[in-house]
């Protein structure tokens, strides 16, 4: 294959990847498997003052039903006084709340960290400029940045 040819692959397949990511989904690469990851997300929700309200394994419950689905797992945490302040400004935020981490492993094997932004949030509940948003996601990008660190020596 010519360069020409390979460079017009690559950009193809790039432009594929970003269409297919979910709207204000925030997501990072993990070097570790989708179990050890959401270790690492746990670990991170717990050194903080967050509360997890649940872990539901995706993969386990479509095993139940005999449906195959690749390793997914979701991590519902939060805290009243980064969600409440959200729902001041737009109480229809609470359908997005708790806050939540969805750790993934894709077709291609690859393992994935995402949540969904809160500026995504505030925007779809016409509270874009609620002070609380930055917050959230300075937090919520910590907890990933943990979760897909290199492990120390």
């Amino acid at each position: 294959m010519n360069a020409r040819k390979l460079f017009t692959s690559l950009i193809l397949m790039a432009v594929s990847s970003m269409s297919a990511a979910a709207e204000g989904l925030v997501r990072l690469k993990s070097p570790y498997d989708v179990s050890q990851t959401m270790q690492r997300v746990e670990h991170a929700v717990g050194t903080r003052e967050l509360t997890v309200f649940a872990k539901v394994d995706h993969a386990a419950g479509a095993a139940k039903v005999g449906l195959p689905l690749q390793p997914t797992q979701l991590l519902i945490f939060g805290n009243p006084k980064g969600g409440t302040p959200l729902m001041e400004c737009a109480q229809t935020s609470a359908i997005d709340l708790p806050l939540k981490v969805l750790v993934w492993q894709d077709a291609s094997e690859q393992v994935w960290v995402g949540y969904n932004d809160p500026a995504y949030i505030g925007a779809r509940h016409s509270a874009g400029d609620c002070p609380v948003i930055g917050k959230l996601q300075a937090v919520l990008q910590a907890i990933a940045d943990e979760s897909v660190a290199p492990q120390a020596p």
